[in-house]
């Protein structure tokens, strides 16, 4: 049996690989990486060209006088010469509307040859595209991403991507995938609330975490707390990282003896893990009902992490409040009580942090999540 994995967000398409792997599948993916992420792929459609020297200063004359960002075409144009490697997939799962992450049209035109040419198909909601966007500018959940944008317009710039899935050009795209793909399968909570009425949600699957990859790094504090505050400028807005970074100016006139502070900014995947290894604390988002991939990783690894961890995700995975994760609020009051508590309290974070690493291993182990979508694609 083939299985094909089309694009790539933080992880959940190679992690979910090499839980089908282990399991004697076949598996592809595809992906630009995930940007400076820089995550591996089996074919790479990552822009080269358009970032070399003199591909890149053409690029910029282009852009200043268009807006137009020639590294979509190119892009598109690797995936295409690998059309003829991507035929005879019994399954196909895309990470996104557009996984390939070109211009609408061309996007279009790419997703119908694989359509043409593969098997079931089926469409991951585990970040932006039209249905979530939709629902989330309709205000059907009231914890979003979009709450810096309502309560203060002038942030709109930042939420240009986001924006560009409610766009004509894009609803082709969605339309397109919405009516031929088999069904929709989402990550977490935040994509679970507003899908779960749509007639074609299938099955909310956790995001797979490979813990055989991923060593306990987290240990009681001999000396200083150490606090871990990763940052990636394109979407900081959206998870309220502006909170974070006051309630750590609070924290450190506090606690300056105590802690030691680690920020870092737009980093490769592999160089923010050896860099987050050290903390006990790992800051991750405000604005969620559960976890992204970065807070199940640290988790997975004994690191109390403050991130998504509203009442609804307590009820559906039968937690307590505090006992896997911290849930993360847009209030620094808050965020600094919180901070303080465990500082004061470092017992609670070994507590916390065996806690939050029993519940990855219950809930998000890879080999097991690689089953849970076998059982889906088999069944519709």
């Amino acid at each position: 049996m083939k299985i094909l994995l089309l694009g790539e967000y933080s992880r959940l398409h190679n992690s979910l690989k090499e839980g089908l792997q282990e399991l004697g599948y076949e598996v592809i993916l595809v992906s630009n990486g995930d940007g400076f992420k820089n995550f591996p792929s089996d074919y790479s459609i990552k822009p080269t060209w358009s970032y070399s020297k003199i591909g890149n200063f053409f690029r910029q004359i282009i852009f200043r006088m268009t807006k137009f960002d020639f590294q979509k075409i190119e892009q598109g144009i690797r995936f295409y010469f690998l059309l003829n490697k991507l035929k005879g997939f019994d399954f196909v799962q895309l990470i996104n509307e557009r996984p390939i992450k070109t211009t609408a049209n061309f996007e279009l035109y790419l997703l119908k040859k694989v359509f043409k040419n593969n098997n079931k198909i089926f469409l991951l909601s585990c970040g932006t595209d039209y249905l979530l966007v939709k629902s989330l500018l309709e205000k059907k959940i009231p914890k979003s991403i979009l709450n810096p944008y309502f309560e203060d317009k002038s942030v709109e710039n930042s939420y240009k991507f986001v924006f560009e899935y409610m766009q004509k050009s894009h609803f082709k795209v969605h339309d397109f995938v919405y009516q031929n793909s088999l069904g929709i399968i989402t990550s977490d909570m935040d994509y679970f609330l507003p899908m779960k009425d749509n007639p074609k949600f299938l099955e909310l699957i956790p995001n797979p975490i490979n813990i055989d990859v991923l060593e306990l790094t987290n240990k009681l504090p001999n000396s200083k707390i150490v606090i871990f505050l990763g940052i990636n400028q394109w979407n900081s807005i959206q998870k309220g990282i502006v909170f974070f970074e006051k309630a750590l100016t609070i924290i450190k006139e506090k606690y300056n003896e105590k802690i030691e502070i680690i920020i870092a900014k737009n980093i490769p995947y592999q160089e923010y893990k050896s860099i987050y290894d050290k903390a006990n604390i790992l800051l991750d988002q405000c604005y969620s009902y559960d976890q992204g991939y970065n807070a199940l990783e640290a988790m997975a690894k004994g690191k109390v992490v403050f991130t998504g961890a509203e009442k609804e995700f307590l009820k559906q995975y039968n937690l307590q409040e505090d006992e896997v994760a911290i849930n993360a609020k847009p209030d620094v009051d808050y965020l600094v009580e919180k901070l303080s508590m465990l500082i004061e309290n470092p017992e609670k974070i070994t507590e916390i942090g065996r806690n939050a690493e029993a519940f990855i291993q219950k809930e998000h182990n890879y080999i097991k999540i690689a089953k849970k979508y076998l059982a889906v694609w088999n069944s519709n």
